[in-house]
């Protein structure tokens, strides 16, 4: 689990027989050991070897067909790194699972006088998460949708100067691929609504009052919608 708040970028060295060798040197993410789960560009990685100015970590085909990792333009390239929250970690960004629902692409960017604000395409995948002022994970980064269309095949972030300086959007140009995760929390709900919620027997409740579970209407009448 994650926060999207990045803590470093390293490069992306290479990708071969579904391994990745990432180069992240100096004291960058000096507390990780072999094991440990680091979010790369948003995608979560087990470490399997530290390198002294570095590490490797294995990427299964499945992440490398869905994710950025496998394209092989992004060698080379910078990546934004995560190391897995910890009991006691200070919750800054939303909850980042690090499993990449597709990617996207940025259409524009353009400095404002407090910010950057950056528009993307997304893929099926992802784009029926995508909701404004809702949270969404941009090559592991944590933002927040301030506009999107009703599909959400387009949407628009406004990057703080912090954020935009230390992690890899500065290097984006429109064309380029992202990662995008779509909040946790809109899945779950999807489920329920789309399986129903169905309660079980209780001879507690009237006929006349029966428990209908959750559903749109139950989440509008409590301000979810």
């Amino acid at each position: 689990m994650f926060t999207g708040l990045v803590q470093a970028v390293g490069r992306l060295q290479w990708v071969s027989d579904y391994q990745v060798q990432i180069h992240c040197p100096g004291a960058t993410l000096a507390q990780i050991a072999v094991g440990d789960s680091i979010a790369v560009d948003g995608v979560c990685l087990t470490v399997e070897k530290i390198l002294p100015q570095g590490f490797i970590a294995s990427a299964s085909p499945e992440t490398l067909r869905r994710t950025t990792l496998g394209n092989q333009a992004t060698l080379g390239a910078k990546v934004n790194l995560e190391a897995s929250l910890r009991v006691g970690d200070k919750l800054g960004g939303h909850f980042v699972t690090g499993h990449v629902d597709g990617t996207g692409c940025l259409q524009s960017r353009l400095e404002t006088a407090s910010s950057w604000e950056m528009s993307f395409t997304a893929t099926a995948p992802v784009s029926r998460y995508v909701v404004s002022k809702g949270s969404i994970a941009v090559n592991g980064i944590s933002l927040t949708v301030a506009d999107c269309d009703p599909e959400g095949t387009w949407f628009k972030a406004a990057v703080i100067p912090h954020s935009f300086a230390t992690t890899n959007l500065q290097d984006l140009q429109p064309g380029s691929c992202v990662n995008l995760e779509g909040d946790l929390l809109g899945k779950y709900a999807e489920k329920i609504l789309r399986l129903g919620n169905p309660p079980p027997p209780s001879h507690n409740l009237p006929e006349s009052q029966p428990d209908a579970g959750i559903t749109p209407g139950f989440l509008a009448e409590h301000g979810f919608l």
